[in-house]
């Protein structure tokens, strides 16, 4: 209904903050919550001056049995210790013992029973059986001299000779060896896939020896059990490693190539050269030398050497079925080798896609991050589906037997390839602490890796990213949720939690609370500060607010250490206009409402019912009020509005005259998230208009807030967040007046066809040529 605002008294029907419920929590700073700044980590969010990391250096030989499937190697172990404290042992994780018979994560596992179970899923249950885990040979000093050391299912203590004082090193050696699990039955972020066809193994090869953990200032040691979801905490270093397999495998691994010249052909050679020089892929390997190797099979070996500087893990894949093939990629003007080796079950999809891919994900992510320092970048097919390492990433799908493939297969080869290459970046590079915080290197990867899909073509299918894509999640029941700032190990939901809720948090800062210009300034800030260091949540945080000039403790406090949803109600709406005081213009105004206001179902039925009145029927009974109209104007009206005017400044009658339109809006907060209103009113005329009101207007009332909207025209309707930014996960009351929200629901044919569009296109093909072409 409209209302009249009397006279020029409209101030006074702004709700301000005398009128609001008490603050609560949700924009309270975030002070307990966050580390107190020192000399190692400041307030803003920047490494501090004092600021210290470890050192491991490698050096490890290791050698694959292809008749077994397990590997036996060596390595000596250089750490420098740059803290502070004196140590008296260091800490080793030894993660293959995931797969020991009696590990913590064999025994924890949770499973139900059911009716029909597939075999796969019978084999994984009963992975205990496989004789997994490292068997430690020896623990020894540079000079050979035996060390104490106590293993504790994935974690090896080694208690040093004599403390270990800060700028000072220390060497050591460990002698292992372990089976390989078979990734297709076991899982697992590493194993190898067995081609019955012609009975030839691929090896990925990751979590293969021990390797030191992380010593900080903020956990002391990071020796948290690894028992399968929380990845790993990992000190920088560089790494000599030498790998010998049968002679005619060719092998992927992290860092640069040192003996090309002994493990490659002439031809391969040149190609290589050539590759490093094309901004095409170039086939290293082919198919042909790969389908000769699987038919011929070697039988003496070949050792293949990398060299990689400044990582923070070493992994290596293995096989003689490998097609190889290489391009240049100028990245911030240094040249980088993106890479990808595949079998020929992969093509025609890798071929096509594979490097391109790799070279796509560098030069996004460098925009927005800091230019990719590595010489080489690398995609390798195997049997696990996606897992990252430095320069080095192992990815899954490929297509059918007959070359085809579903859009869905080619797309998410396409993802996961950016996904994992991107990891190269989060945690790589900016090393976070993926045993404790995987929403630091899943969730902004996620992010990135939504945006760089986005520039590799127009409208592309993303996952995860766009706020709608998350309602779901964010609807479910509050007993199968956890807050993102949760420890890896507990988190429920891991996908989701881990990946797609903090990937879509920062793709609704960026587009919506804070902005692009200011987020890619802080985003590009914290990839700054802490390439090739550790950073914590706390100085992701800092530096998104230092670097931007946005307080966004209350974002982190709803998205990260909350289940909140977003669920903003427009409750009702308010129509005012300004009761201009001219008496001919208000009432022609309300008779023009009382005559277009609609009879009850009373009155319409008593014209009917009722033939005449009392009154009607006896004139007598009439006085002055019978013949009295209140809405006519007097000449006493006309005086007293004249009187009115003549006291108002030019401004004010300005104002009376505007003829402007007041709309209060009452807004529910039912979600408990405090987000923007994104507000669209459309006008009668057809027009419309979108007002952005920032989160911050939630800060005396959490719950419900009123907001008047001033317009020259008038609004027929009023919608909250028109382009889906806040992941509202109720749309019905979004709407004023109410209207349907759009849903879906899908009909399924009874009989479902399995075949990818490609196959039925040419099964169409071959028809019509079969049948002439008719």
């Amino acid at each position: 209904m409209r209302k009249f605002i009397a006279g020029l008294a409209m101030a006074g029907l702004v709700a301000g903050p005398l009128a609001a419920l008490a603050q609560d929590t949700k924009f309270a700073q975030l002070g307990q919550e966050l580390p107190t700044p020192n000399t190692y980590r400041t307030a803003s969010g920047a490494p501090g001056h004092q600021y210290w990391q470890q050192r491991a250096d490698y050096t490890i030989k290791v050698e694959l049995d292809d008749t077994n499937q397990s590997i036996t190697g060596s390595e000596t172990i250089n750490y420098t210790n740059n803290s502070p404290d004196v140590l008296s042992y260091v800490w080793v994780q030894l993660d293959q013992n995931i797969f020991e018979p009696n590990s913590m994560s064999n025994l924890t596992r949770t499973a139900e029973l059911q009716k029909d179970i597939p075999l796969r899923a019978v084999e994984y249950m009963t992975r205990e059986k496989f004789d997994g885990g490292f068997k430690i040979s020896k623990v020894t000093d540079r000079s050979g001299k035996p060390l104490h050391y106590t293993i504790n299912n994935t974690m090896m203590r080694v208690d040093l000779p004599s403390p270990l004082k800060p700028n000072q090193s220390f060497s050591f050696n460990i002698d292992w060896k372990h089976n390989i699990n078979n990734q297709k039955t076991l899982g697992g972020r590493s194993g190898y896939e067995y081609f019955p066809e012609d009975d030839n193994y691929l090896y990925e090869m990751a979590q293969w020896f021990p390797r030191m953990a992380v010593y900080d200032d903020v956990n002391g040691w990071q020796h948290k059990q690894f028992l399968g979801s929380g990845e790993f905490a990992l000190p920088f270093g560089d790494y000599k490693v030498s790998i010998t397999v049968p002679a005619d495998h060719v092998v992927a691994g992290t860092g640069e190539l040192q003996n090309a010249s002994q493990v490659l052909t002439s031809t391969q050679q040149k190609r290589w050269a050539q590759a490093a020089k094309s901004d095409k892929p170039v086939v290293i390997v082919t198919q042909e030398e790969a389908t000769k190797a699987e038919k011929d099979k070697a039988t003496n070996k070949k050792t293949w050497v990398y060299q990689a500087d400044n990582v923070r893990d070493f992994a290596w894949a293995s096989s003689r079925k490998f097609i190889w093939d290489a391009m240049n990629v100028n990245v911030g003007g240094k040249n980088v080798l993106a890479m990808s080796y595949y079998p020929k079950e992969a093509n025609p999809l890798w071929g096509q896609y594979s490097t391109e891919a790799v070279g796509h994900t560098l030069k996004t992510y460098s925009k927005h991050t800091i230019d990719y320092p590595y010489p080489v970048a690398i995609s390798v097919h195997g049997p696990v589906g996606g897992m990252e390492y430095p320069m080095l990433s192992f990815n899954g799908y490929r297509p059918e037997a007959d070359g085809t493939y579903s859009d869905r297969t080619k797309y998410g080869l396409i993802s996961v390839i950016i996904h994992e290459v991107g990891h190269n970046f989060f945690p790589m590079i900016i090393n976070s602490d993926e045993r404790q915080w995987t929403w630091m290197d899943e969730g902004l990867n996620t992010f990135m890796q939504y945006l760089s899909e986005q520039e590799w073509e127009r409208n592309y299918p993303s996952r995860r990213g766009e706020p709608q894509d998350i309602v779901e999640y964010m609807k479910s029941a509050p007993n199968t949720m956890v807050p993102i700032m949760t420890n890896s190990e507990s988190v429920l939901q891991f996908g989701n939690n881990a990946y797609g809720k903090p990937a879509t948090a920062l793709n609704i800062l960026r587009e919506t609370v804070m902005g692009r210009e200011l987020f890619d300034y802080a985003f590009k800030e914290y990839a700054n500060r802490w390439a090739f260091k550790h950073p914590m949540p706390a100085d992701f945080f800092r530096t998104m607010e230092d670097a931007s000039g946005v307080d966004l403790d209350w974002f982190w406090r709803g998205w990260f250490y909350t289940t909140d949803h977003t669920d903003i109600a427009i409750d009702d709406v308010k129509w005012y206009t300004i009761d201009s005081q001219d008496p001919a213009f208000v009432n022609a105004q309300v008779r023009e409402q009382q005559n277009k206001a609609p009879k009850t179902l009373s009155q319409q039925r008593n014209l009917k019912d009722i033939p005449k009145t009392l009154v009607e029927m006896k004139p007598q009974l009439k006085d002055f009020y019978n013949s009295y109209d209140p809405l006519a104007t007097t000449a006493a009206d006309e005086q007293s509005y004249k009187q009115f005017m003549s006291q108002l400044t030019p401004e004010q009658k300005e104002t009376l005259n505007s003829g402007l339109n007041f709309y209060e809006v009452g807004f529910k907060n039912q979600g408990g998230l405090v987000m923007p209103l994104i507000v669209r009113m459309q006008y009668e005329d057809g027009s419309e208009e979108v007002v952005n009101i920032p989160a911050e207007i939630w800060r005396y009332n959490n719950e419900e807030i009123t907001k008047v909207f001033i317009t020259e025209k008038p609004v027929v309707n009023f919608e909250l967040d028109p382009y889906l930014q806040t992941a509202d996960t109720d749309l019905s009351n979004n709407y004023f007046p109410r209207r349907m929200a759009p849903s879906r629901f899908e009909i399924f044919q009874q009989q479902k066809d399995n075949k990818n569009p490609m196959q039925r296109e040419r099964a169409t093909s071959s028809r019509n040529t079969t049948s002439g072409g008719r």
